[in-house]
């Protein structure tokens, strides 16, 4: 597999929930605290390991799917060409969102969503 040299940030389980209070109240359990609460999208983060992370999502408030892993990039527009060149499903276009992210979905090999994130 060739190398892209893109530089991963992070990548971060999404959990689908019902529930975001009872959910991060379990991580909590865990050790997680929350870093992010928009009501829809909660992120829970490790006190000491600041990459080590769980998104819980209700609905995802921009797209028709939740997607189920979360891989910040430092260059999200190089990804997406990258992605779009191999002809993967672009299940979300590329977006500037309003909460300070630029994303977009792809559906990996095995039907997965992925959501390719940077920070604006």
């Amino acid at each position: 597999m060739p190398e892209s040299g893109m530089t991963i940030r992070r990548a971060v389980p999404d959990i689908t929930t019902a529930d975001p209070v009872a959910s991060s109240g379990f991580y909590q359990l865990l050790g997680f605290r929350e870093e992010m609460n928009l009501g829809w999208v909660v992120n829970l983060v490790s006190p000491s390991n600041p990459t080590a992370q769980v998104i819980l999502i209700t609905k995802d408030a921009a797209a028709s799917v939740n997607p189920d892993l979360s891989v910040e990039v430092d260059d999200v527009d190089a990804a997406y060409e990258a992605v779009r060149a191999t002809g993967a499903e672009i299940v979300h276009p590329i977006t500037d969102e309003q909460w300070g992210v630029r994303r977009f979905f792809v559906r990996d090999p095995d039907g997965k969503v992925v959501n390719v994130v940077s920070h604006r």
